[in-house]
C-alpha cells in the first residue's frame, strides 16, 4: 500500500478511503481515523490551487511514518497538486493504530504539523488566474528564498 499519495487536480475522497481501509481492515488495528480537508467558499475565490516539492514532502512524511511505527500505527495521506475547485477535497490523511487514543493523538499532531511544516503553497483561483495566498500560509522553517 502507499502510504503518502498525489493527485492531480480533486481527491476521490471515498475510493481513497475504501483503498486504505481494504488494505489495513485485517491488520489488526482496532482504529482508523480520518482528517478530510474541503475547499471552502471564502473571500470571492473560484478554488484553491497547489504547488508541492515533493523531495521535501516524503522526507517530512517519512519522519511521520517513523513516529507513528514506534506506536505501532501508520499514517495515510493523499494530497492535490494544481486546481481544486470549491467544496472538493485536496487532503486526506489518516491514522490506523491498535488502539484509539492513540490514533486520536496522532491524527491531531499530523494535520497540525502538516499545516507548519509541510513544503505545499496554496494559491487562491480568481478570475481563472492564481493568486498566492500568503496571508493564508505558513513559512516553512529554513526555506530561504522559498520563504
Amino acid at each position: 500500500m502507499q502510504k503518502l499519495k498525489i493527485f492531480d487536480g480533486p481527491l476521490d475522497v471515498e475510493a481513497i478511503f475504501a483503498l486504505w481501509h481494504e488494505s489495513v481492515r485485517d491488520k489488526n488495528f482496532g482504529a482508523f481515523i480520518t482528517f478530510v480537508g474541503i475547499v471552502r467558499d471564502e473571500d470571492s475565490i473560484d478554488g484553491l490551487s497547489f504547488d508541492i516539492y515533493e523531495p521535501i514532502l516524503h522526507s517530512w512524511f517519512d519522519g511521520w511514518q517513523e513516529k507513528a511505527n514506534k506506536q505501532n500505527a501508520l499514517v495515510l495521506m493523499a494530497h492535490s497538486i494544481g486546481d481544486v475547485p470549491l467544496h472538493k477535497s485536496s487532503y486526506v490523511a489518516a491514522v490506523v493504530s491498535p488502539k484509539r487514543k492513540e490514533a486520536l493523538a496522532l491524527i491531531n499532531d499530523f494535520v497540525e504539523d502538516f499545516k507548519a511544516s509541510a513544503p505545499i503553497w496554496k494559491y487562491d483561483l480568481r478570475s481563472g488566474g492564481r493568486v498566492y495566498a500568503k496571508s493564508r500560509s505558513t513559512t516553512l522553517a529554513g526555506a530561504g528564498l522559498l520563504a
